[in-house]
C-alpha cells in the first residue's frame, strides 16, 4: 500500500483559543500546581497537545486504516517550544504526515504539527507524534527518519535529580476530561482488558506531562518558559494508583531522563532542552 500523496498538505488549519479554564483543569489533571499555571500566566507545556490533537490524529489516519486503531499505540512524542503557551492566545495548527517506516513487527507512523499565534504570525509550537501499528506492514516507507532523541549510551552514571510522584486512582478520568482524549483504554476497565491490557492505563501524554513537571521543578528553577524541547518514547503503560519516578541526567547542553513505575521503565529516551 502506498501513502496517498495527493492529500499531503491539503488539510485546512484548525484554529483554537487556549481556554484559561481548560488550562487550569489540565494542570489539575496532571497534578501540577506550578504558580505560573494557577495564576493564568502560562499553560503547562504539554497542554500544547490539546489544540493540536485533532489535526495530529487526522494526519495519522491519512496513513493508518481506521480498522487498525485497536492495534495502534502512541509510541512517542516530541515537542519544540518556540514561545511559551499563554492562555487566551489563538493558535492556528496544521498537521501532516512526516514519515512512515514499516518493520517486521509493524509500522512506525510519525506526523508533524505546527501551531502559530494568529495575532502575531509567530510559530509557538512544533510537535511530532509517533504511532506504532502492531502487525501492520502493508505500506511503503515515506519521508525522512523521525527526529532522534535517543538516550546517550553513557548517560546513567550521574543523575542530577530524582523526582517521585504518585498517579491517583482517578487520574485517567480527570485527564480524559481535561484533554478531550476519552479513548476507552483509559476509562473503561472491561474494554481495556478485552484488548489485552491489565486494566485501564494512564494516557501516555499525561505521563509525559508529569515528567515535564519533574524537569521544570528540578532543573529549570520552576520556570516553564525555559523549556525549549521535551521528547519521550513511551515504553510501558502506567497504571492508576502506581508510583511514577522521573530520573534526570546531564547530557551535554541538555538533559536526558527516564521514568519508572512499579519497577518498570515506562518512559525511555527522554530529552529536555532548556533556554
Amino acid at each position: 500500500m502506498s501513502v496517498p500523496l495527493d492529500t499531503l498538505g491539503a488539510r485546512p488549519p484548525r484554529t483554537v483559543t487556549v481556554d484559561p479554564d481548560r488550562v487550569l483543569a489540565y494542570a489539575a489533571a496532571t497534578n501540577d500546581d506550578n504558580p505560573a499555571y494557577l495564576t493564568g500566566k502560562h499553560a503547562p507545556p504539554v497542554f500544547g497537545v490539546v489544540p493540536a490533537w485533532d489535526p495530529l490524529i487526522a494526519a495519522v489516519f491519512d496513513v493508518v486504516p481506521p480498522e487498525k486503531k485497536p492495534v495502534m499505540l502512541h509510541a512517542g512524542h516530541d515537542m519544540r517550544f518556540a514561545a511559551p503557551l499563554v492562555p487566551g492566545t489563538t493558535l492556528s495548527t496544521v498537521a501532516d504526515r512526516f514519515s512512515v517506516r514499516p518493520s517486521r513487527a509493524g509500522t512506525w507512523v510519525t506526523v508533524r504539527a505546527v501551531s502559530v499565534d494568529v495575532d502575531t504570525g509567530d510559530q509557538v509550537l512544533e510537535q511530532f507524534g509517533t504511532m506504532f501499528v502492531r502487525g501492520w506492514n502493508e505500506v511503503e516507507a515515506f519521508g525522512p527518519d523521525r527526529p532522534d532523541h535517543s538516550f546517550p549510551s553513557a548517560g546513567r552514571a550521574d543523575p542530577v535529580a530524582v523526582f517521585p510522584a504518585e498517579v491517583d486512582a482517578d487520574q485517567t478520568w480527570r485527564y480524559a476530561e481535561a484533554s478531550g482524549d476519552d479513548n476507552r483504554i483509559h476509562v473503561d476497565d472491561e474494554f481495556a482488558r478485552a484488548v489485552g491490557l491489565p486494566g485501564i492505563i494512564l494516557h501516555g501524554l499525561c505521563t509525559m506531562a508529569m515528567c515535564s513537571r519533574a524537569v521544570i521543578e528540578t532543573v529549570a528553577g520552576g520556570d516553564p518558559t525555559r523549556l525549549a524541547r521535551l521528547a519521550v518514547r513511551f515504553s510501558k503503560p502506567v497504571l492508576p494508583g502506581a508510583d511514577l519516578v522521573t530520573t534526570i541526567y546531564p547530557s551535554g547542553p541538555s538533559f536526558a531522563f527516564e521514568a519508572s513505575s512499579a519497577g518498570d521503565r515506562v518512559i525511555r529516551d527522554g530529552r529536555a532542552e532548556l533556554r
